[in-house]
């Protein structure tokens, strides 16, 4: 864990903040200017020597140290992305309108039983829901195909000890193309810069026979992921849509529509100290004590990380998501990412994105709070161009403080703007920004995945979604890398 931070720095809360996501769009001139300033020699470093950066501030220089489940987990198992697997559901038709019936009316996820079968092997009384926020907006009692939506299947909801592969939680996600390329291949780059993430198959997916859909299937933040992620004990909280990260007093019932607890017994009080810390301490208590509530390197790769696959929708984004996790023997969180798949530049449906539309890293130089652009590291210069068509740039303050709304569609979150708005936290940022660029873009290591990722669909799922299209959202992609 890094040092204590020196008492004395002051911040500016009002100051340079890190960009919304859609303004983004790192291009060749920031990722050559960076790598010319030294980016391969930073990553080069072992990962466990002394990394210090510009303004003297100590790091360990393994940058999102908070995982420690290696990639060789998931072979031969239902997690093993080199096989498009299968996931048929069986669910009764008036259960599955009942269950629409009660979402459409208050906004109510009910649970309905369903027979399931995952490659091959068939699970009875299992547990299906819808899952997601954003993505159900468009739900309807007469409109909503079961194979279009977006589920959590719970093997063990309705009957213990039903597992696949030790794993009980799966997410078959929304998808703002036709591959969800951008998610599988996003979720993949959190994994090589060491952070938590999830696991991602591709999935032939089908409800009553109905013909088959190609989707992303994720790991849902659970119990056994939690153990295998970290392998230490915690406890894991997720952030509502709705909610945000400030301080609402000690009373647990405050906090029952913000977080919601998923792993371990029942404790809030870790959850509600750590608020109030990052809400009410001074700027030299934060910057001073903050390392003692918080992996800061972690944190550091996690903002460089959302802001490299160009995700608005993160931990200031509109939707709010991402899961705090503590660590019950060093007391410290982790921020924990989750939902990608807005990354790289789609947008929602009805927001300017759509399946196959807007992938990429596009026009527009970032914006930040006030209007300003965001400082990064030394000898770089962001490009110019205009805001994508309809936006328009913040001015002033962000209203609201902590979850008040943010610049263009997101909102700010304070642990965000007051980390980044002191300098040696945002040193830390910018660091894992140029060492990350060069370990995963500038080395050619995401062109890869991306091409592992498009040559499965190519070779195993081009029935479903052609040929033409899996490597037009690849190219894309690469585009995004090095374009």
């Amino acid at each position: 864990m890094t040092p204590p931070r020196n008492p004395d720095a002051g911040q500016d809360l009002g100051g340079p903040a890190r960009l919304p996501r859609p303004w983004f769009r790192v291009t060749a001139t920031i990722l050559g200017a960076s790598l010319a300033f030294g980016s391969l020699a930073a990553c080069a470093k072992d990962a466990t020597s002394a990394a210090t950066t510009g303004t003297g501030t100590s790091s360990t220089g393994k940058w999102g140290d908070s995982s420690v489940r290696t990639a060789a987990a998931s072979e031969g198992t239902v997690w093993d992305s080199s096989t498009v697997h299968t996931i048929s559901v069986e669910v009764d038709e008036d259960e599955y309108a009942a269950m629409l019936e009660t979402f459409v009316s208050s906004d109510e996820k009910d649970w309905i039983t369903a027979t399931v079968t995952i490659d091959g092997q068939k699970f009875s009384n299992v547990g299906l829901r819808l899952k997601g926020n954003s993505s159900l907006r468009s739900v309807s009692t007469t409109d909503s195909e079961p194979q279009d939506l977006p589920w959590l299947i719970r093997l063990d909801k309705f009957t213990d000890g039903q597992d696949l592969d030790g794993s009980t939680d799966f997410v078959v996600r929304s998808s703002s193309t036709q591959t969800s390329l951008n998610e599988a291949v996003a979720l993949e780059l959190l994994d090589r810069a060491s952070l938590a993430t999830q696991e991602a198959i591709a999935t032939r997916f089908s409800v009553n026979g109905s013909a088959e859909t190609l989707r992303l299937t994720i790991e849902n933040p659970d119990d056994a992921w939690d153990a295998a992620e970290f392998g230490t004990d915690g406890i894991l909280y997720k952030a509502e849509a709705d909610g945000d990260y400030s301080y609402r007093g000690d009373d647990p019932e405050s906090y029952v529509d913000v977080f919601d607890q998923e792993t371990g017994e029942d404790n809030l009080e870790p959850l509600i100290e750590f608020l109030q810390f990052i809400s009410e301490s001074d700027d030299a208590t934060f910057a001073a004590e903050l390392s003692d509530h918080l992996d800061v390197d972690a944190f550091a790769t996690y903002l460089a990380m959302q802001d490299l696959v160009d995700n608005f929708d993160d931990i200031d984004g509109p939707g709010n998501n991402s899961y705090l996790r503590y660590d019950t023997k060093t007391g410290a969180f982790t921020v924990v990412n989750w939902d990608l798949n807005l990354a790289f530049g789609q947008m929602p449906t009805g927001m300017g994105g759509g399946a196959g539309g807007g992938m990429g890293m596009g026009e527009g130089g970032p914006g930040g709070a006030g209007g300003e652009r965001p400082e990064l590291p030394d000898g770089v210069e962001l490009p110019g161009g205009n805001l994508p068509e309809g936006m328009e740039p913040p001015t002033g303050e962000r209203p609201g403080g902590a979850g008040g709304p943010g610049g263009a569609m997101g909102r700010s979150n304070i642990l965000a703007t007051r980390f980044l708005a002191d300098a040696d936290f945002k040193a830390l940022y910018n660091q894992a920004v140029t060492d990350l660029t060069a370990s995963l873009y500038t080395s050619g290591d995401a062109d890869k995945i991306v091409s592992t990722w498009a040559n499965v669909l190519t070779d195993q799922a081009s029935d479903l979604v052609d040929a033409a299209t899996i490597e037009s959202e690849a190219a894309s992609l690469r585009a995004a890398f090095s374009t």
